[in-house]
């Protein structure tokens, strides 16, 4: 008779997700730990397809992770919200548990850990979009004590345009961070639209892209000498803290 192995099955919910960090991650993980577990990517097209999905699959998982553009449209699907998922209306991480699906926002996580370090004398970031991701990154920035000011394409209260920004804006916010997924591979030609003539070594540019690992926003602000981070380090440690969350009984 051969060893009963606990087999768990983990995903990735998502629209495109060829260019996915979590599966190789994950069974990269679990071949170090010797573990027999899955890590499956799961595209749907639309709200409808994924819905079928939570309704019919779902509770074949132990857990997944939720990306772009899914973060926000999952939360009436759950059954319950983490607090920090909940302040922040976004889920990147589900804990399938005794027929319940409980969201957490690990995103929150690994942002503070990767960009804690390099934050020193700054004070205030520009947050360029404003999807799911976003919302965890004001959030986060909060917490560490930084103020930030939300960058979108359209016009709305208490956010700027991409054509509001000038000099003066540029120079007081020393902190940028993208947001959005321009500049992920293939599409390496694309950044977020700001004046770059006005950074300076004074800044800090934070990429959540982490494919290419020198993006065009990036490259752009170190030709100015500015300080760059892209956004490898982040999700590592919001998977880690996924995993954490998938091994702890609830």
């Amino acid at each position: 008779m051969g060893r009963k192995t606990n087999l768990k099955q983990f995903g990735l919910i998502g629209k495109r997700l060829d260019y996915s960090f979590s599966k190789n991650y994950f069974e990269t993980k679990f071949k170090a730990l010797n573990l027999p577990h899955s890590y499956t990517n799961f595209e749907f097209e639309s709200e409808t397809d994924l819905a079928d999905f939570l309704i019919d699959e779902v509770y074949k998982l132990n857990g997944f992770n939720i990306t772009i553009p899914y973060k926000e449209i999952i939360i009436p699907y759950l059954d319950r919200l983490d607090k920090t998922a909940d302040e922040t209306q976004a889920v990147n991480t589900v804990v399938v548990q005794k027929g319940t699906l409980t969201g957490y926002n690990t995103d929150i996580h690994g942002f503070s850990k990767s960009i804690e370090p390099l934050l020193s004398n700054h004070k205030t970031a520009l947050v360029l979009g404003t999807g799911g991701a976003s919302k965890a990154i004001v959030y986060a920035l909060k917490k560490l004590g930084i103020h930030s000011q939300l960058v979108s394409r359209t016009p709305a209260s208490n956010q700027l345009t991409y054509q509001d920004l000038d000099k003066n804006i540029m120079e007081k916010h020393t902190v940028i961070i993208n947001t959005t997924p321009l500049g992920t591979s293939p599409k390496t030609e694309e950044a977020p639209n700001i004046p770059y003539q006005h950074i300076t070594e004074s800044h800090l540019f934070f990429d959540l892209v982490y494919n290419p690992s020198l993006t065009k926003f990036l490259r752009l602000a170190q030709e100015h000498n500015a300080k760059i981070q892209n956004g490898l380090a982040m999700l590592e440690f919001q998977a880690d803290k996924a995993w954490s969350l998938w091994n702890t009984e609830h």
